[in-house]
């Protein structure tokens, strides 16, 4: 699969990211083996191979994540005072997104 120099500005953009034109035909390089390193993966048998939910640790196959438990938690008011800025029971922060 061929990777366009403009299909790598528009992940740039979508990543906010600022790359120069020398960046833009490396990162389309590299994109490309990527792509198609999975494009070989895909083309493995994998018919036999039972799904997993998880990846299991190697002491005897027990699960690994914790219990979900209940815990302690600051009222909003308690959680708020310490924020430079807040307003309406929320923390407000400065717009990061300028489309």
């Amino acid at each position: 699969m061929k990777i366009t120099e403009k299909e790598v500005r528009y992940i740039a953009g979508l990543a906010n990211l600022s790359l120069s034109d020398d960046d833009i035909r490396r990162y389309a390089a590299d994109m490309e083996q990527i792509l198609e390193y999975v494009d070989k993966l895909n083309e493995l048998d994998t018919s036999t191979v039972e799904p997993m939910v998880q990846v299991l640790s190697a002491a005897g196959g027990a699960d690994t994540l914790r219990e979900d438990a209940l815990g302690a938690s600051y009222a909003a008011d308690k959680a708020l005072q310490s924020a430079p800025l807040s307003g309406a029971g929320h923390f407000k922060v400065p717009r990061v997104i300028e489309r």
